[in-house]
């Protein structure tokens, strides 16, 4: 059974949400973090909801509700997010609410809407969606466990049109702390020159991706979905964990047409993917996260990229670290991320 991606949707720090082209614009930063930019969200939810939502429930429900228009589905067979952070935001006004009301008579909204899984819950309740829905906290590897999960349900036969998404926001308090961890860069430097400042820490980011899954062909489709691993703290060398997961398939390097990188800007990192330009000889090299920033689900912002490249047929300029040959379509994209060199995942697109 083949598994493709019917639709994608993302909120980021770049203008992605709606029809406004395939990062035909980039929007520069400069700075040591990267917010998302918020569309209008009264295309996507009711005004006297908004009230109540936070940062992180609204870009996850515009993006749902824009992948689920795209494809012009009304009801997703299963809803499944992933998210690193869940609710920062409210968690946060609930602790300083108990501090402040010396833990009397509390206001639950922020405690409902606190836990990791509201995204999910709050998309199924706009659409009155009663099917299976879940949300996976695993860290660097949130959204590809989602992906994972909804890619079974299909294989299963256990639901059709799975709505699947990678979540996390960022606070001023988690940037503060993780910049403090070493995460993040001490000072500001341009986004779209972030792989030419060597030094430690990249930059923050943000924002909510959305696909929708489906066993189902159609010129409609954006991508196959041929195959997705996730690897722990990798034992053996990852060149060569790359060239199974491609042998797996039937391929070899020079099948390949892109390569999209995780790539963030940070030394010790980087490091990892220096062995890509050599091996994949023949395909084009490409990067996303100097324009999404750092955040543990990025790679849902970089599955959508991967999608729209089969899709559109062609790689944006302001992606590519080595281009090769420029005129041709990619067929196959090679997605490969990690998240601080402990969560690795590959992904392969095809042309549907």
């Amino acid at each position: 059974m083949s598994i493709y991606i019917r639709s994608a949707a993302s909120v980021s720090a770049q203008n992605t949400l709606g029809d406004n082209g395939f990062l035909t614009e980039p929007v520069s930063y400069t700075g040591t973090r990267l917010p998302a930019i918020e569309p209008d969200y009264k295309k996507y939810i009711d005004p006297k909801l908004i009230r109540r939502m936070s940062h992180v429930i609204k870009m996850g429900v515009a993006a749902a509700q824009e992948c689920l228009s795209k494809a012009a589905v009304e009801m997703p067979g299963a809803i499944v997010t992933g998210t690193a952070f869940g609710c920062l935001e409210d968690t946060y006004t609930f602790l300083g609410r108990i501090i402040e009301m010396e833990e009397e008579m509390l206001p639950p909204t922020a405690f409902i809407q606190s836990t990791h899984n509201t995204v999910g819950a709050q998309v199924a309740l706009m659409l009155k969606c009663h099917a299976y829905n879940n949300t996976f906290v695993h860290k660097g590897v949130s959204f590809e466990n989602a992906l994972l999960d909804g890619v079974l349900l299909l294989k299963e036969g256990d639901a059709d049109n799975v709505l699947v998404g990678g979540i996390d926001e960022m606070t001023d308090a988690s940037f503060t702390v993780l910049t403090r961890l070493g995460l993040y860069k001490r000072k500001p430097v341009n986004n779209l020159e972030l792989y030419t400042e060597a030094s430690k820490g990249t930059i923050g980011g943000e924002g909510a991706s959305f696909v929708l899954l489906t066993d189902k062909t159609s010129p409609e489709n954006m991508a196959e979905l041929t195959a997705l691993k996730t690897v722990f703290k990798p034992t053996a060398p990852i060149n060569e964990i790359v060239e199974a997961f491609l042998a797996n398939e039937g391929l070899s390097a020079a099948d390949i047409d892109v390569v999209l990188t995780g790539k963030n800007g940070d030394t010790r990192n980087d490091a990892v993917y220096d062995f890509l330009p050599d091996m994949f000889a023949s395909s084009t090299i490409a990067n996303y996260k100097h324009l999404c920033g750092e955040y543990p689900t990025s790679s849902a912002f970089g599955l959508w990229m991967a999608a729209n490249m089969v899709k559109a047929g062609n790689v944006p300029a302001v992606t590519i670290q080595r281009a090769t040959d420029t005129g041709k379509k990619p067929k196959k994209v090679l997605f490969y991320n990690h998240y601080q060199n402990v969560y690795h995942s590959l992904v392969l697109l095809s042309a549907c």
